[in-house]
């Protein structure tokens, strides 16, 4: 017996909704090793004076990220440059 359009749309959706729900805690699970562990770890390293790319390569964060945490920390970070000309 072969299943309606409709049953196979439904195990299609549950199907999605697991794979969401599975994402979706990840996720969370990824946020909290990023604030409790990585972050502290990366401002440790930087007032250890590790370099800001190194630790921003094996944090796996950008610049933006990075700079925000240690200013954060009370870590002085320089302002962005401006453009240059002609580019924005």
């Amino acid at each position: 017996m072969s299943e309606i359009p409709e049953e196979q749309q439904a195990a299609a959706l549950r199907a999605v909704k697991d794979a969401g729900a599975r994402r979706a805690a990840l996720l969370r699970q990824a946020e909290e090793i990023l604030a409790k562990e990585i972050k502290p770890a990366a401002v440790k390293a930087a007032r250890l004076g590790a370099g800001r790319s190194r630790i921003r390569e094996l944090a796996g964060v950008g610049p933006s990220v990075l700079y925000r945490w240690l200013g954060e920390a009370g870590i002085p970070v320089r302002d962005k440059s401006a453009p240059a000309k002609g580019k924005r």
